[in-house]
């Protein structure tokens, strides 16, 4: 059985869903969610809950790998994700692999490739953090339009983690990072490989979605922030730069009222989802599931659908 893919932007269910799939099949699944990878964030990334037996994390009694396994102050990227999925592929072979989760370039590591490119140096980081910290994240895309203006106009503004990798780039090599990326970053997954599924959800419903997972979730979310804080956490931490976090930070500081922190974080979350969607629509072999109401998310019928794509190409 070949790898499943259930991706979508972010609160469409893929969890769910994937679960349902490693039930049927008696899968295992991989996680291809940027910051679910972290410990103590578990409310803000959607993580599902689960417990670690024999260092493995499962949920409902599935294996879910790379989700709660890394420090909040590390750094995790699509090539280390590649690298630790090609390893678990290893460790279950013929065992069917489910791959669930919203970060498109993890997915597209690990089932097309990436570039070859110079790792992060400690001296460039530090320069492009010093540059953050005075000029703030319109300072530091405004430096790469300045040495890279094809990467910055593909580069939101507010993705300073991306804005940070191309002017490293830059810096490291002398190029532009735009002259090093070469065609596979607009390769498409083989899909006689893999079985790409996408969650369609229409635009209201999805914004719903987001506003009551956001409504829900805000009070953890600080619990889990103050917790940090309180250890002696940097708030600048990659793991605090999470979608949503700066915003319970910014509560707790008394700098938002909570429906302020809230409207924030579902407004994030909603342009979040619109990337996601831009970036998924290039994907033109995967099964694309049209939802609109709770009533069409019907998870078993949904599962026989895309057991059947899976074996038909």
């Amino acid at each position: 059985m070949k790898p499943i893919v259930i991706c979508g932007p972010t609160a469409s269910g893929k969890t769910e869903l994937a679960l349902e799939l490693a039930k049927r099949t008696d899968g295992i699944i991989i996680s291809a969610d940027s910051r679910q990878v972290y410990t103590h964030l578990t409310a803000g990334t959607a993580k599902p809950q689960g417990v670690w037996q024999n260092d493995v994390y499962l949920v409902e009694g599935i294996p879910y790998y790379l989700v709660d396994f890394l420090p909040v102050t590390d750094v995790f990227n699509a090539g280390a994700f590649a690298a630790r999925a090609r390893e678990i592929a290893v460790q279950h072979p013929g065992r069917p692999l489910i791959f669930a989760g919203g970060t498109g370039m993890y997915l597209h590591a690990y089932f097309v490739g990436m570039d070859t490119l110079p790792p992060s140096t400690p001296q460039t980081r530090a320069q492009l953090t010093a540059l953050l910290k005075d000029k703030g994240k319109e300072g530091l895309h405004a430096a790469l339009a300045q040495k890279d203006p094809v990467s910055a106009k593909s580069i939101p503004t507010g993705n300073v983690q991306r804005t940070m990798r191309a002017l490293e780039l830059c810096l490291l090599t002398g190029k532009p990072a735009s002259q090093l990326r070469t065609g596979v970053f607009h390769t498409l997954p083989n899909p006689a490989q893999s079985a790409f599924v996408y969650l369609n959800w229409d635009k209201d419903s999805l914004h719903a979605r987001i506003q009551t997972r956001t409504q829900a979730i805000f009070d953890p979310m600080c619990q889990e922030t103050q917790a940090l804080l309180n250890q002696g956490t940097p708030a600048d931490v990659p793991a605090l730069k999470s979608l949503g976090y700066p915003q319970a930070a910014a509560f707790l500081r008394g700098q938002l009222t909570r429906q302020q922190a809230i409207e924030q974080i579902a407004q994030l979350t909603r342009q979040y989802a619109k990337r996601q969607r831009t970036w998924f629509n290039r994907y033109t072999q995967a099964l694309v599931l049209e939802l609109q109401t709770p009533q069409n998310f019907d998870l078993k019928n949904i599962t026989k659908d895309i057991l059947r794509f899976s074996a038909s190409i």
